[in-house]
């Protein structure tokens, strides 16, 4: 059996389908609808929101620098914490061209909570624990709905 048609050789450039000739797949959600906002886009907001909650109150939050890690370190400052907790937030003293800094720990809080809403609450008591420690305060003298649920 002759076959007129000669088989198509592999193009060597990018693939314009995919192998069930439905295209290239774009994103799931376009990026204004909160669905496309990656979990640590929106741990930031959380602090963030925090933060200008507080600044509202406390203009000396302004020279303090926020910053977010993944996971506490082991061999920074409090890396000596035990085998039963580990920190959800910490704080680096102001030093020589350096601002203060509240350092909050997203996986451990977000390990800690299931919803949004309790992940917000966790996360301002946490910024708050840490900014009364950096101001040498309570933390009802620096938010006073502090701890209420």
């Amino acid at each position: 059996m002759d076959n007129p048609v000669p088989p198509r050789a592999a193009a060597p450039g990018p693939r314009r389908r995919d192998r069930h000739g439905r295209g290239m797949r774009g994103p799931i959600a376009p990026p204004q609808v909160p669905l496309a906002a990656s979990r640590a886009e929106v741990f930031a907001d959380l602090v963030q929101d925090s933060v200008e909650r507080l600044e509202r109150r406390w203009a000396q939050l302004a020279d303090i620098d926020f910053l977010i890690l993944e996971v506490p370190r082991l061999d920074g400052p409090g890396g000596g914490w035990g085998e039963d907790s580990v920190p959800l937030g910490g704080t680096v003293a102001a030093r020589e061209g350096h601002p203060a800094r509240v350092v909050v720990y997203r996986r451990p809080i977000e390990i800690r909570t299931k919803s949004r809403d309790e992940r917000a609450a966790l996360v301002h008591e946490v910024v708050v624990e840490q900014v009364a420690e950096l101001l040498g305060l309570t933390p009802e003298t620096v938010d006073p709905r502090y701890g209420e649920d």
